[in-house]
Protein backbone atom coordinates (compact mmCIF):
# COMPACT_ATOMS: atom_id res chain seq x y z
CA UNK A 1 0.00 0.00 0.00
CA UNK A 2 1.43 3.35 -1.05
CA UNK A 3 0.98 6.32 1.27
CA UNK A 4 0.28 9.94 0.25
CA UNK A 5 3.18 12.28 -0.37
CA UNK A 6 4.78 13.88 2.68
CA UNK A 7 4.97 17.65 2.24
CA UNK A 8 5.13 20.96 4.09
CA UNK A 9 2.18 22.61 5.81
CA UNK A 10 2.19 25.37 3.18
CA UNK A 11 1.98 22.93 0.24
CA UNK A 12 -0.66 20.88 2.05
CA UNK A 13 -2.76 24.05 2.50
CA UNK A 14 -2.60 24.83 -1.22
CA UNK A 15 -3.73 21.30 -2.08
CA UNK A 16 -6.46 21.35 0.57
CA UNK A 17 -7.91 24.64 -0.70
CA UNK A 18 -7.97 23.27 -4.23
CA UNK A 19 -9.84 20.19 -3.01
CA UNK A 20 -12.21 22.36 -0.94
CA UNK A 21 -13.18 24.36 -4.03
CA UNK A 22 -14.03 21.15 -5.86
CA UNK A 23 -15.92 19.79 -2.83
CA UNK A 24 -18.04 22.95 -2.69
CA UNK A 25 -18.70 22.77 -6.44
CA UNK A 26 -19.91 19.19 -6.05
CA UNK A 27 -22.11 20.20 -3.09
CA UNK A 28 -23.76 22.90 -5.22
CA UNK A 29 -24.29 20.41 -8.05
CA UNK A 30 -25.86 17.96 -5.64
CA UNK A 31 -28.14 20.66 -4.20
CA UNK A 32 -29.26 21.54 -7.73
CA UNK A 33 -29.87 17.85 -8.48
CA UNK A 34 -31.94 17.47 -5.31
CA UNK A 35 -34.03 20.49 -6.33
CA UNK A 36 -34.60 18.98 -9.79
CA UNK A 37 -35.64 15.71 -8.14
CA UNK A 38 -38.24 17.52 -6.05
CA UNK A 39 -39.63 19.09 -9.22
CA UNK A 40 -40.21 15.77 -10.98
CA UNK A 41 -43.81 15.36 -12.14
CA UNK A 42 -45.99 12.95 -10.16
CA UNK A 43 -48.06 9.95 -11.26
CA UNK A 44 -51.32 9.18 -9.48
CA UNK A 45 -51.61 5.61 -8.21
CA UNK A 46 -54.81 4.11 -9.64
CA UNK A 47 -54.31 0.49 -8.54
CA UNK A 48 -55.45 -0.85 -5.18
CA UNK A 49 -52.32 -2.49 -3.79
CA UNK A 50 -52.83 -4.71 -0.75
CA UNK A 51 -50.05 -5.40 1.74
CA UNK A 52 -49.99 -7.76 4.70
CA UNK A 53 -48.84 -6.31 7.99
CA UNK A 54 -48.89 -7.32 11.65
CA UNK A 55 -52.46 -6.00 11.99
CA UNK A 56 -53.83 -7.53 8.80
CA UNK A 57 -54.24 -6.23 5.27
CA UNK A 58 -53.54 -2.56 4.51
CA UNK A 59 -53.51 -0.33 1.45
CA UNK A 60 -50.70 1.84 0.12
CA UNK A 61 -52.47 4.88 1.57
CA UNK A 62 -52.50 3.20 4.99
CA UNK A 63 -48.69 3.01 4.97
CA UNK A 64 -48.50 6.80 5.29
CA UNK A 65 -50.05 6.79 8.75
CA UNK A 66 -50.49 10.46 9.69
CA UNK A 67 -47.72 11.62 7.35
CA UNK A 68 -48.08 13.27 3.96
CA UNK A 69 -45.01 11.62 2.45
CA UNK A 70 -43.89 7.99 2.38
CA UNK A 71 -40.51 6.41 1.64
CA UNK A 72 -40.62 2.68 0.91
CA UNK A 73 -37.47 0.62 0.88
CA UNK A 74 -37.77 -2.32 -1.46
CA UNK A 75 -36.00 -4.88 0.72
CA UNK A 76 -34.68 -7.85 -1.23
CA UNK A 77 -36.37 -10.83 0.42
CA UNK A 78 -37.90 -13.38 -1.94
CA UNK A 79 -40.73 -15.71 -0.91
CA UNK A 80 -38.47 -18.76 -0.81
CA UNK A 81 -35.50 -17.05 0.87
CA UNK A 82 -34.49 -17.74 4.47
CA UNK A 83 -33.13 -14.23 5.09
CA UNK A 84 -33.13 -10.76 3.58
CA UNK A 85 -30.36 -9.48 1.33
CA UNK A 86 -27.09 -8.80 3.25
CA UNK A 87 -26.72 -5.36 1.63
CA UNK A 88 -30.25 -4.29 2.59
CA UNK A 89 -29.63 -5.68 6.06
CA UNK A 90 -26.43 -3.67 6.48
CA UNK A 91 -28.20 -0.44 5.57
CA UNK A 92 -31.20 -1.11 7.80
CA UNK A 93 -28.97 -2.02 10.74
CA UNK A 94 -27.85 1.63 10.64
CA UNK A 95 -31.39 3.04 10.52
CA UNK A 96 -31.70 4.07 14.15
CA UNK A 97 -35.10 4.75 15.77
CA UNK A 98 -34.07 8.41 16.08
CA UNK A 99 -33.75 8.63 12.29
CA UNK A 100 -37.34 7.43 11.94
CA UNK A 101 -38.40 10.06 14.47
CA UNK A 102 -36.62 12.76 12.45
CA UNK A 103 -38.42 11.64 9.29
CA UNK A 104 -41.82 11.59 11.00
CA UNK A 105 -41.20 15.10 12.35
CA UNK A 106 -40.74 16.14 8.72
CA UNK A 107 -44.10 14.65 7.69
CA UNK A 108 -42.50 11.52 6.21
CA UNK A 109 -43.22 7.87 7.01
CA UNK A 110 -40.80 5.03 6.29
CA UNK A 111 -41.66 1.40 5.60
CA UNK A 112 -40.07 -1.71 4.20
CA UNK A 113 -41.79 -3.89 1.58
CA UNK A 114 -40.78 -7.38 0.42
CA UNK A 115 -42.40 -10.32 -1.34
CA UNK A 116 -41.47 -12.71 1.47
CA UNK A 117 -44.42 -13.96 3.58
CA UNK A 118 -45.19 -11.97 6.71
CA UNK A 119 -44.06 -14.75 9.02
CA UNK A 120 -40.54 -14.69 7.61
CA UNK A 121 -40.49 -10.90 7.63
CA UNK A 122 -41.59 -10.72 11.28
CA UNK A 123 -39.02 -13.29 12.38
CA UNK A 124 -36.15 -11.59 10.56
CA UNK A 125 -37.18 -8.14 11.79
CA UNK A 126 -37.25 -9.38 15.37
CA UNK A 127 -33.84 -11.02 15.01
CA UNK A 128 -32.33 -7.67 13.92
CA UNK A 129 -34.22 -5.51 16.43
CA UNK A 130 -35.54 -3.18 13.71
CA UNK A 131 -38.18 -0.61 14.68
CA UNK A 132 -39.68 0.39 11.31
CA UNK A 133 -42.84 -1.06 9.74
CA UNK A 134 -42.25 -3.87 7.23
CA UNK A 135 -44.97 -5.33 5.01
CA UNK A 136 -45.38 -8.25 2.65
CA UNK A 137 -46.40 -7.49 -0.94
CA UNK A 138 -46.51 -11.15 -1.92
CA UNK A 139 -50.21 -11.11 -2.78
CA UNK A 140 -50.08 -8.00 -5.01
CA UNK A 141 -48.42 -6.73 -8.20
CA UNK A 142 -46.60 -3.99 -6.31
CA UNK A 143 -43.05 -5.33 -6.73
CA UNK A 144 -43.57 -6.09 -10.41
CA UNK A 145 -45.19 -2.75 -11.19
CA UNK A 146 -42.34 -0.89 -9.48
CA UNK A 147 -39.70 -3.02 -11.24
CA UNK A 148 -38.06 -4.41 -8.12
CA UNK A 149 -39.00 -8.00 -8.91
CA UNK A 150 -37.92 -8.76 -12.46
CA UNK A 151 -39.58 -11.86 -13.90
CA UNK A 152 -40.14 -12.17 -17.65
CA UNK A 153 -42.90 -14.69 -16.97
CA UNK A 154 -44.93 -11.98 -15.22
CA UNK A 155 -44.15 -8.79 -17.15
CA UNK A 156 -41.57 -7.48 -19.66
CA UNK A 157 -38.30 -7.20 -17.69
CA UNK A 158 -37.10 -3.66 -16.97
CA UNK A 159 -34.04 -2.80 -14.88
CA UNK A 160 -33.31 0.76 -13.77
CA UNK A 161 -35.81 2.01 -16.40
CA UNK A 162 -34.10 0.09 -19.23
CA UNK A 163 -35.90 -2.81 -21.02
CA UNK A 164 -34.01 -6.10 -20.75
CA UNK A 165 -35.52 -7.73 -23.82
CA UNK A 166 -32.87 -9.00 -26.19
CA UNK A 167 -29.96 -8.56 -23.79
CA UNK A 168 -27.46 -11.41 -23.67
CA UNK A 169 -27.55 -11.58 -19.87
CA UNK A 170 -30.80 -9.95 -18.74
CA UNK A 171 -31.05 -9.03 -15.07
CA UNK A 172 -33.74 -10.85 -13.12
CA UNK A 173 -34.87 -11.53 -9.59
CA UNK A 174 -35.27 -9.22 -6.58
CA UNK A 175 -33.85 -5.69 -6.79
CA UNK A 176 -33.07 -3.11 -4.08
CA UNK A 177 -34.26 0.47 -4.17
CA UNK A 178 -36.48 3.18 -2.75
CA UNK A 179 -39.82 4.52 -3.96
CA UNK A 180 -41.36 7.74 -2.68
CA UNK A 181 -45.01 8.75 -2.53
CA UNK A 182 -47.08 11.82 -1.69
CA UNK A 183 -50.63 11.84 -0.34
CA UNK A 184 -52.79 14.86 -1.05
CA UNK A 185 -56.57 15.32 -0.72
CA UNK A 186 -57.11 11.58 -0.54
CA UNK A 187 -55.02 10.81 -3.62
CA UNK A 188 -51.67 8.99 -3.62
CA UNK A 189 -48.94 9.94 -6.08
CA UNK A 190 -45.67 8.27 -7.02
CA UNK A 191 -42.96 10.93 -7.02
CA UNK A 192 -39.60 9.16 -7.30
CA UNK A 193 -37.84 5.80 -7.38
CA UNK A 194 -34.21 4.79 -7.30
CA UNK A 195 -33.18 1.24 -8.15
CA UNK A 196 -29.88 -0.52 -7.60
CA UNK A 197 -28.07 2.78 -7.15
CA UNK A 198 -26.07 1.86 -4.07
CA UNK A 199 -25.96 3.99 -0.93
CA UNK A 200 -24.40 7.15 -2.36
CA UNK A 201 -27.54 9.20 -1.67
CA UNK A 202 -28.38 7.53 1.60
CA UNK A 203 -25.58 8.50 3.97
CA UNK A 204 -27.92 10.27 6.39
CA UNK A 205 -31.53 10.93 7.24
CA UNK A 206 -31.28 14.27 5.48
CA UNK A 207 -30.19 12.57 2.26
CA UNK A 208 -33.14 10.19 2.53
CA UNK A 209 -35.48 13.16 2.77
CA UNK A 210 -33.79 14.64 -0.30
CA UNK A 211 -35.43 11.81 -2.24
CA UNK A 212 -38.90 13.12 -1.46
CA UNK A 213 -41.08 15.66 -3.24
CA UNK A 214 -40.80 18.22 -0.45
CA UNK A 215 -37.27 17.36 0.58
CA UNK A 216 -35.84 18.45 3.88
CA UNK A 217 -35.92 22.23 3.46
CA UNK A 218 -39.62 22.78 2.75
CA UNK A 219 -40.94 20.82 5.72
CA UNK A 220 -38.35 21.67 8.33
CA UNK A 221 -38.62 25.33 9.20
CA UNK A 222 -36.05 26.71 11.58
CA UNK A 223 -34.44 30.06 12.37
CA UNK A 224 -31.77 31.06 9.93
CA UNK A 225 -28.38 29.78 10.97
CA UNK A 226 -24.91 31.02 10.13
CA UNK A 227 -24.81 29.24 6.77
CA UNK A 228 -28.12 30.78 5.65
CA UNK A 229 -27.05 34.26 6.70
CA UNK A 230 -23.73 33.91 4.91
CA UNK A 231 -25.47 32.60 1.80
CA UNK A 232 -27.75 35.63 1.73
CA UNK A 233 -24.72 37.90 1.91
CA UNK A 234 -22.82 35.81 -0.66
CA UNK A 235 -24.91 33.49 -2.92
CA UNK A 236 -21.76 31.57 -3.81
CA UNK A 237 -21.25 30.56 -0.19
CA UNK A 238 -21.71 26.85 0.61
CA UNK A 239 -20.76 25.03 3.78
Amino acid sequence: MSLPEVTTREKWLVARKDLLAREKAMTRQRDALNSDRRRLPMVEIDKDYVFEGPNGEVSLADLFGDSRQLIIEHIKFGPDWDAACPGCTAFLDELAPAALTHMRSRDTAFAGVSRAPLGKIAAYKASRGWQFEWYSSGSSDFNYDFQVTIDAAVSPPVYNYEPQDGKAEPIEGEMPGFSCFLKDAGHVYHTYSTFARGADQLVSTYSLLDLTAFGRSEIWEQPKGRAARLHEADPTFSD
